[in-house]
């Protein structure tokens, strides 16, 4: 077996329909049964949401995020924690948006390398964009934004706050 890493699925938001092939598509991914516990999500009228601590594979949240990716009309996050030999990672996915990838440290602030770098500063001065703008988007903070409202859950449901770290 090889090495084992762990994380968290956020479902902020779902059809009621889309619930069971999220369900199904996760336990497909980590080769076990997973049942959600769906509470409804006030920030989309008829939508859903639900978490899941996951362990599993190293590199198992990129193949959950394509797993949830499929099913299009929901809001996600999902991520995997540093190992001692691995870095974390971070998805988040919106439909108007499409997916945001971004490697983590060991406590979950994101990791930017020299050349995602270079390539923002190359873009936002051949593109019309701010520096500022070019490295918002390298952070997530436009996913940030649009999945903020769907972070706060509803008033019986359970909380896990997710905070921006910077």
């Amino acid at each position: 077996m090889g090495t084992m890493s762990r994380g968290v699925v956020f479902v902020h938001s779902t059809p009621a329909a889309l619930c069971p092939h999220i369900e199904w598509g996760m336990g497909a991914v980590l080769g076990v049964p997973v049942h959600l516990d769906w509470t409804p999500q006030p920030a989309e009228r008829g939508c859903l949401r639900a978490e899941y601590s996951w362990t599993g594979p190293v590199g198992a949240s990129a193949t959950l995020t394509s797993a949830l990716r499929s099913c299009q009309r929901v809001r996600f996050e999902v991520t995997e924690d540093a190992g001692p030999a691995d870095q974390g990672q971070r998805y988040a996915f919106t439909p108007g948006l499409g997916i945001f990838h971004a490697t983590t440290g060991p406590h979950g602030e994101i990791q930017v390398s020299e050349y995602r770098l270079r390539t923002a500063m190359a873009t936002a001065s051949t593109s019309g964009i701010s520096l500022t703008e070019a490295l918002a988007e390298l952070l997530g903070e436009p996913w940030d934004c649009e999945l903020e409202v769907f972070r706060y859950a509803g008033e019986d449901a359970p909380v896990r706050w997710l905070h921006r770290v910077g």
